[in-house]
């Protein structure tokens, strides 16, 4: 069963451009990936998901039902973490707490092993908390009811390493019993970290979905290649697949190879003495940049962002 489902969801803010035409499918048990920079369309999809936004066209449907603004046996199955957290300053995390389970109808099973898992301490009011601990009592308020979906924008938000993969850790856990993660990130590392597919959103397009182990088969790796004597860039400028190669001395050369190039690069260096070599595979984020770049540099690019304008 897919637990979400859009098809051709557009939404306008007047004039502006939020979402258009977006169609996707996240199947049950998955962990999503949504993708895109600040302002790409991920809150505003999000937002329709759950209702908050009525969309200009087309449709969305959560556990096989239509999205809807009373739908709120569907929401009981909905664990949220907003990318902006707002909460009572005056009152404490217990308070927050006790506030939710009321509409819930009792604490969540899972709201004790979070709040020790989290270090976090529900005595203190909201207004004494630092940004990382505001992020912890969000999520412990959005995932405390084990809720068959997570829908999570950016929820690691002005957290430390530990606590980033104590979210991740419980994100694992979820997922092992059966639970559908929606994770919409800028944040590349953590996307790498716990998702297995991905999708890419641009200027509110839908604009590829893939998986990660797909994604990752088209990182670009960095080189550094000490000859045995003093070679031309020519030597390794030439390769298809290989660019931004740059002499740090005679022999010392840095270059950058895309897909598949390694063999390619690694038969060619075979042809010479070669006194070291160091490849470094570049981070998700390095490939998530590359292609935006090599899409603003079209024609189409351009034209969309005067559209949108």
């Amino acid at each position: 069963m897919d637990v979400i489902s859009t098809r051709s969801l557009t939404k306008f803010y007047g004039k502006t451009r939020g979402v258009e035409d977006l169609s996707m499918r996240v199947p049950e048990g998955a962990v999503y990936g949504y993708l895109g920079p600040n302002g790409s369309g991920k809150t505003t999809t999000i937002r329709c998901l759950l209702g908050m936004l009525k969309p200009t066209s087309g449709e969305a449907m959560l556990f096989g039902q239509p999205v809807a603004l009373d739908g709120s046996a569907v929401r009981a199955r909905i664990g949220y973490v907003a990318g902006e957290v707002r909460l009572y300053d005056r009152e404490t995390g217990g308070w927050h707490l006790d506030y939710v389970a009321g509409f819930r109808g009792g604490h969540g099973r899972l709201e004790k092993d979070l709040l020790e898992r989290f270090e976090f301490d529900p005595s203190k009011r909201v207004r004494e908390l630092s940004k990382g601990n505001k992020q912890k009592l969000a999520l412990i308020l959005g995932m405390a009811h084990d809720p068959d979906l997570l829908i999570l924008d950016e929820p690691t938000s002005g957290l430390d390493p530990l606590n980033q993969e104590a979210v991740y850790s419980v994100i694992d856990e979820r997922v092992a019993e059966g639970r559908t993660v929606f994770l919409s990130s800028h944040v590349l590392s953590e996307v790498e970290r716990v998702c297995e597919r991905v999708g890419i959103i641009r200027l509110g397009h839908l604009v590829a979905e893939e998986s990660v182990k797909e994604l990752l088969g088209k990182r670009l790796r960095q080189v550094q290649v000490t000859f045995a004597q003093p070679t031309a860039p020519s030597f390794l400028a030439g390769l298809p697949g290989v660019d931004n190669v740059l002499a740090v001395s005679e022999t010392v050369f840095t270059a950058r190879a895309r897909g598949d190039a390694v063999d390619a690069l690694l038969k060619h260096l075979a042809t010479t003495r070669v006194a070291d070599l160091s490849i470094q595979q570049a981070s998700l984020e390095d490939v998530f940049l590359e292609f935006y770049r090599e899409r603003d540099a079209s024609p189409d690019a351009e034209a969309e962002r005067e559209e949108s304008r």
